[in-house]
């Protein structure tokens, strides 16, 4: 058991550094232990090695929000919490915005470990009934969204062309023979972190003093987004391609939270960074309740484990429960060390500094992958430009997650119709 605690200690420092180092995926380091297995397994069990993969990649979705909420640096499940996310930050709200997605992902963790139950009978029969009607599920759920979250007529038309728009983007993108990790940190840095911190530089903002008093009172409405967010990211766990993205949707749709209005704010990024948490989790259990593992750990784990027991389940929950716990510590802690600093630096070079450092990071993997460069250039130059239309127009940037949402329509549209 000490072994286990230790592994799980080793996990969460190791998730915690890839979550403060933008660019990196918590898959990267999952990947570069798995290749060392073979002679680490001389030393260690291999409940070990996988404890310590959970931990890590429980502790990398909940601190991965602090970069990203504070620096505006995209990651596929924070894409869509930047905007709010650095408008609070303007408002000199950054440590409440950090306790916010601290709390929707530790709540979410808790509300789904509690209906596991649940899951572990109603998923898999979900899973079978709804894999050929994917494509289905997305379309409607990304009409309903957009319909809903949109003031007029005017606004609808703009947010279907966009997401229609991004879409086409993301097909061409992920149709060259570029590793995905690249094309993704490409897109994902021009969509929404590149683009965002440009506009407002082009608005002349400024850093304010940050708030050192912050007020977040749980009441129906916010345990209802932390309820969303928990049992979204349950779903998106056995759902075939589904993942933060798509689950945007169904969440933004199940707690009726709106990222573009100042009132919902708060609710929708306790949903969305609820489901990013609980479908990291719910990636790793579905290798035991559907034998299929969802998400690149839940791979390296199932070759390292090859029959997963319900012993193995209780302790990868409990190390979980543990994970979360500690580095939402980590979170608020890192959050507030970052919310002081910002209050005392120059805004405009920030922000000049966190885009040429999304740059650095994007060319160092596009040179490591030998992806060609021009090609990349032109995603990102393209990517930019199209994150900066919702700004002008006036409407949510979580409609451009059609970049990730009409791919996999298209992708489950050819296999079952």
């Amino acid at each position: 058991m000490i072994e286990l605690v230790i592994a799980c200690s080793i996990g969460i420092l190791i998730g915690t550094a890839t979550g403060m180092i933008p660019g990196i995926h918590v898959n990267t380091a999952g990947a570069i232990l798995f290749a060392s297995s073979s002679l680490l397994l001389t030393q260690l069990s291999p409940e070990f090695l996988c404890v310590l993969m959970v931990s890590m990649s429980i502790a990398h979705a909940l601190i991965e929000f602090v970069p990203s909420m504070l620096l505006g640096v995209p990651q596929e499940g924070t894409a869509t919490s930047i905007l709010p996310g650095h408008r609070m930050v303007l408002q000199g709200r950054s440590k409440e915005v950090i306790r916010i997605v601290s709390v929707g992902g530790f709540g979410a963790i808790l509300v789904t470990i509690m209906m596991l139950p649940i899951f572990a009978i109603a998923l898999p029969i979900l899973h079978d009934i709804t894999k050929p009607y994917t494509w289905m599920i997305l379309i409607i759920a990304s009409v309903y969204l957009t319909y809903s979250l949109t003031a007029n007529f005017r606004d609808f038309l703009w947010s279907m062309l966009l997401f229609i728009l991004s879409g086409i983007l993301g097909w061409i993108i992920f149709q060259s023979p570029i590793p995905s990790g690249v094309t993704l940190m490409c897109t994902f840095s021009g969509l929404f972190g590149i683009s965002t911190i440009l506009f407002s530089l082009n608005d002349s903002s400024i850093i304010p003093h940050q708030n050192p008093f912050y007020e977040l009172d749980i009441d129906y409405s916010k345990f209802k987004s932390i309820f969303a967010g928990g049992i979204t990211g349950a779903i998106l766990g056995f759902l075939p391609g589904f993942g933060p993205a798509q689950g945007t949707v169904i969440a933004q749709a199940v707690s009726g939270a709106d990222d573009n209005d100042d009132d919902d704010t708060v609710n929708f990024l306790l949903a969305t960074s609820g489901l990013n948490i609980s479908d990291c989790l719910f990636s790793l259990i579905a290798i035991y309740i559907i034998g299929n593992p969802r998400s690149g750990i839940a791979v390296y784990m199932s070759y390292l484990i090859s029959e997963m027991s319900i012993n193995h389940l209780i302790i990868f929950i409990f190390a979980s429960l543990l994970a979360v716990s500690v580095s939402l510590v980590f979170s608020l802690k890192l959050g507030d060390s970052f919310s002081r600093l910002m209050g005392r630096v120059n805004y405009r070079k920030l922000s000049i500094g966190v885009i040429l450092l999304q740059i650095v990071i994007l060319y160092v993997f596009v040179f490591y992958y030998k992806a060609p460069i021009g090609y990349m250039t032109l995603a990102l130059i393209t990517s930019t430009a199209m994150g900066m239309l919702p700004h002008y127009i006036g409407i949510g940037k979580s409609h451009l997650m059609g970049v990730l949402i009409i791919p996999a329509i298209v992708i489950y549209l050819q296999m079952f119709v």
